[in-house]
């Protein structure tokens, strides 16, 4: 009784100062949770590099964290600080209505005659589309604004978390092998079970990023490159957000390009949107159902439903650390319940 009784303690003492440490890293869990997914992500090359540098792994480590610096951060900190600009300047653009979006009915009326009579039938009125499309681009222009300005003013915060993520996963990198004997010996489980979940936690991690990232990446940068061509404003600002909407099957960057492309249509430039019309379908269309089934293959197993549902849940709820943990929380709830149908009803799990 007594060797329970202090088994039991020990175990709700363990759980509290776990808690409390959770709670002292709280600030920094950002930072921890990209570190993880980083180091998951260029495991394979640490594995790669290790035989060729004669298992130094601090070296490794070291060269590792270097190639990630080169083709992921520098570019991405390049990208923010256009970003910023971009978005900045459009705001300042509807502000001295340089730029004034309810205009785009008018000019839609007026370049497609039977639009009016249309619009009449189906009693739409364009009063309050315009007045919708005002308030909506001065709206999401002003947040864009604002988001830049936080993260000016964060520069600090934002540096110091980014220091502290490349600092952890240096260590992840060099010493990972190490960590995960430890967690496999402490999580009390089957071996089997422990296999599945950490195979599930990797397959989701580096679909989710390598996959849904590296497209959302292609994307934009295509978005943004024709829309650079044709000389159309902003077009990092809108290649970030056509990134951004292309976790949205189908439609995705259409949401940006297609609106475009029917302004140019109103406003007589017939070759230009004719243009973007040919490359969103075409390009940026293509490069989904190109990309995404070589970069992420089977991987995840979810339906392409779940992936979105938990994907936007997981953002709203978390920011952008969402766009990872959303799909990763959908895959461990799935591997729970499979293991769980397993040894309950064997022939209905899956393989």
């Amino acid at each position: 009784m007594r060797d329970l009784l202090e088994r039991r303690s020990f175990l709700i003492l363990l759980g509290l100062i776990s808690l409390l440490f959770a709670l002292v890293l709280r600030p920094f869990w950002s930072a921890i949770f990209w570190a993880t997914v980083v180091t998951v992500l260029f495991a394979p090359m640490q594995v790669r590099l290790l035989p060729r540098l004669g298992q130094r792994r601090t070296l490794t480590a070291l060269i590792t964290l270097l190639t990630l610096s080169v083709i992921v951060i520098i570019p991405v900190l390049a990208l923010l600080s256009a970003f910023i600009q971009q978005g900045a300047a459009f705001y300042a653009m509807i502000e001295s209505r340089q730029i004034e979006p309810a205009q785009f009915i008018d000019q839609v009326v007026n370049a497609v005659p039977f639009v009016p009579s249309l619009m009449e039938r189906t009693g739409v009125d364009t009063n309050s589309i315009r007045a919708y499309l005002a308030s909506s681009a001065t709206g999401i222009s002003e947040l864009i604004a604002q988001q830049a300005l936080a993260i000016g003013r964060n520069t600090v915060n934002f540096t110091v978390k980014l220091v502290l993520m490349l600092y952890l996963t240096f260590f992840l990198l060099r010493d990972g092998d190490r960590l995960l004997a430890l967690m496999d010996a402490a999580v009390p489980l089957s071996e089997t079970r422990k296999q599945l979940l950490f195979r599930k936690f990797v397959e989701v991690t580096r679909a989710t990023v390598k996959g849904n990232l590296l497209v959302a990446m292609v994307q934009g940068a295509l978005g943004g490159l024709i829309f650079w061509l044709l000389d159309i404003p902003a077009p990092i600002l809108w290649a970030v957000v056509m990134a951004f909407l292309s976790m949205i099957p189908a439609v995705g960057a259409a949401l940006v390009w297609a609106p475009v492309a029917l302004y140019l249509y109103a406003t007589g430039a017939w070759f230009d949107a004719s243009v973007l019309v040919a490359y969103g379908a075409l390009i940026i269309g293509l490069a989904d159902n190109v990309l995404r089934p070589i970069l992420v293959g089977r991987d995840t197993k979810l339906p392409d439903y779940i992936v979105l549902f938990s994907t936007m849940g997981g953002i709203a709820l978390l920011g952008i650390n969402g766009f990872v943990i959303g799909p990763l929380i959908a895959a461990v709830f799935l591997a729970f319940w499979n293991i769980f149908i397993a040894d309950t009803s064997p022939s209905l799990a899956d393989d």
